[in-house]
């Protein structure tokens, strides 16, 4: 079983993810905004990074670019889950170091299918 940490603002949004993750068998973590995911990143080494974008405090192009930064969290795909789905935002996601993005709203088995990529 591997970890996946989800990070979302939105608590509704947080716990749709982590249904789908621990369905396909995977162990779930929370974070609710960029500056805990990273904290957490960096105590947990989860398997993937599942990131919000728009988030309080930091947002999550920030987040990926210090996790992508980080020796210590530098090899763990992040993919950016966010509404935002312009050419422009997904050059910005790839910029800072995203592995892929996933478009709000998906469907469970859209995230299966970026599960069984990273994991």
């Amino acid at each position: 079983m591997r970890t996946v940490l989800v990070v979302d603002d939105i608590k509704t949004d947080r716990q749709l993810v982590g249904k789908v993750v621990t369905a396909a068998g995977h162990a779930v973590e929370y974070a609710e905004d960029g500056e805990q995911a990273i904290e957490k990143a960096r105590a947990l080494k989860p398997a993937l990074v599942l990131l919000d974008v728009v988030m309080p405090r930091q947002d999550g192009f920030a987040t990926c670019r210090k996790l992508k930064k980080d020796p210590d969290t530098a090899a763990i795909p992040v993919v950016m889950v966010t509404s935002k789905n312009t050419d422009t935002d997904r050059f910005w996601a790839e910029k800072q170091g995203a592995a892929d993005l996933l478009v709000k709203p998906f469907t469970p088995e859209a995230l299966n299918a970026v599960l069984k990529k990273f994991l």
